[in-house]
């Protein structure tokens, strides 16, 4: 039968596990048996037995693996990791689960990167184990599960005040009568039974209840419970005069597991189906006519959408992620840019110099549009970019040319490269490979007009380094110039291709 500390490793059950294993002695030694459940696990693939965890350690970082190879491998193969699905493994997974969050705890603290993905993951590998269980045995440790986490028969919706805080629940998911949750058939049936006409009340029952908001719940639940442990270990470890160094050494793995999407997944160069587009410093020449000219400043109504709706997502995602719509997975700011540091000293900047070039300076009579681009971030309505409110709201994706040229008519000044393109980030993409392309010598790098333009304004706007002069000083100011005339740019054009 399954274990509930396989669903939460925070139960009774789980806890009673943790305290049989007594201290940290022996804990990175190999465990035969760990090895041979994974091994002989029948929907296991196993090219290499260095996959096989080992240990308590090993397995705690598999944890984390399988969800950062899920979440931003699009090749991602599920049956490397079919163990973490096998119940048999239940008393090493709940060790590893207190380990990990207690090296992420001493560590990082709850307001990091480190948590939100350990947290994540929590919820998505209950799902997933959920998913993997026969119904019968499904819904009876998801009912044995509720009745430990409700602790009452009836819960007034303000039990649930922390969920719905950290917008890990909505109101609009629960069902509620007075005030007070239904999840149980009977208390349905008793209180709308009578209400409902022409319908069936078992069926609406299923319909707005059932299985689906039962382990929703759970989930969530099981989410909140893992953040908060986090919080408590981290307060505990505040007054430790050393942290174990075991789970020191098990957080740098962490870290370095949850870096690995910016060293594998999503990035490389390449072009048009041949690879992605790898993230790194801006080049403002390859920004397309619009961008530019909302880098010159809005002297004209519509400021607000052209800084806080077309520049911060723009910006953001050219820095961090110009592969969004190709990779087609949805990721938020700190999985690019873990520290927030590029995002501080890179993007706000130029966002800020565009908001400054306005007539009237945007900011002088509207700063309140300040936590607006923050929220476009995905950062919440808040004056500061923290951890903690990420996620309160979405990472806003570039506009479309279509959309542009709706809203933001002023700013569509095609050039012959838009023609080919439908957003100005598939623009800034397309030009970075063309002048990559140039600089390696690729065999076609010379049959694109694009392809001259750029490269002939190239010398004018580096630095000695080769490098675009989009970049902070240290008052966190953007040094970048834009070219206050086409006329200008055009000239130069035309002298380049004399030369």
């Amino acid at each position: 039968m399954v274990s509930i500390s396989f669903l939460n490793p925070l139960s009774p059950e789980g806890k009673d596990i943790v305290r049989e294993l007594g201290s940290f002695e022996g804990i990175s030694e190999d465990i035969p048996e760990l090895r041979s459940l994974v091994a002989h696990n029948p929907s296991q693939e196993i090219v290499d037995d260095q996959e096989i965890p080992s240990n308590y350690l090993e397995l705690a970082l598999k944890r984390m693996e399988w969800y950062i190879q899920k979440k931003h491998d699009r090749e991602f193969n599920s049956r490397k990791y079919a163990f973490l699905s096998d119940y048999a493994i239940t008393k090493y997974d709940v060790i590893s689960f207190y380990l990990l969050c207690q090296a992420i705890g001493v560590k990082f603290g709850p307001n990091s990167r480190e948590t939100r993905v350990m947290v994540e993951a929590q919820g998505d590998l209950v799902q997933e184990r959920l998913g993997k269980l026969r119904t019968e045995d499904s819904r009876f440790i998801v009912e044995k599960s509720l009745q430990m986490l409700l602790k009452d028969d009836l819960v007034h919706w303000t039990f649930f005040q922390e969920l719905l805080s950290t917008r890990k629940i909505r109101l609009t998911d629960l069902l509620l009568d007075s005030g007070e949750l239904i999840l149980d058939r009977e208390d349905f049936l008793d209180r709308f039974g009578p209400r409902i006409k022409q319908r069936n009340p078992s069926s609406m029952y299923e319909l707005l209840i059932g299985d689906e908001l039962k382990e929703l719940i759970m989930v969530k639940m099981i989410m909140q419970e893992t953040e908060d442990y986090i919080k408590q270990v981290h307060e505990k470890a505040r007054i430790m005069v050393e942290p174990n160094p075991i789970l020191l050494e098990l957080a740098d793995e962490v870290a370095e597991v949850l870096a690995e999407p910016m060293q594998s997944y999503g990035y490389g160069s390449g072009r048009g189906g041949s690879g992605p587009m790898k993230a790194g410093p801006l080049n403002p020449l390859a920004f397309p006519p619009c961008v530019k000219k909302a880098l010159e400043g809005i002297k004209s109504g519509g400021r607000n959408d052209a800084i806080v709706l077309f520049m911060t997502p723009f910006v953001s995602y050219a820095r961090l992620y110009p592969d969004v719509f190709r990779m087609n997975i949805s990721k938020r700011i700190s999985d690019q840019d873990p520290q927030l540091e590029v995002t501080e000293n890179e993007v706000l900047p130029l966002i800020y110099e565009a908001a400054q070039r306005c007539v009237p300076p945007l900011f002088d009579d509207q700063p309140q549009e300040k936590v607006n681009i923050n929220a476009k971030l995905g950062f919440g309505m808040h004056s500061t970019l923290k951890m903690e409110h990420e996620g309160e709201t979405t990472w806003y994706t570039p506009m479309s040319c279509e959309k542009i040229k709706l809203h933001l008519p002023h700013l569509c000044r095609p050039d012959e490269v838009c023609k080919k393109i439908g957003n100005p980030l598939s623009y800034y993409n397309r030009m970075i490979w063309e002048v990559s392309n140039l600089d390696k010598g690729g065999p076609d790098s010379g049959n694109s007009n694009a392809s001259n333009n750029f490269a002939a304004e190239s010398p004018r706007n580096t630095g000695t380094n080769g490098k675009s002069n989009v970049n902070t000083g240290a008052n966190g100011k953007n040094n970048q110039s834009v070219p206050k005339s086409s006329n200008k740019n055009k000239s130069h054009d035309k002298k380049s291709g004399e030369a």
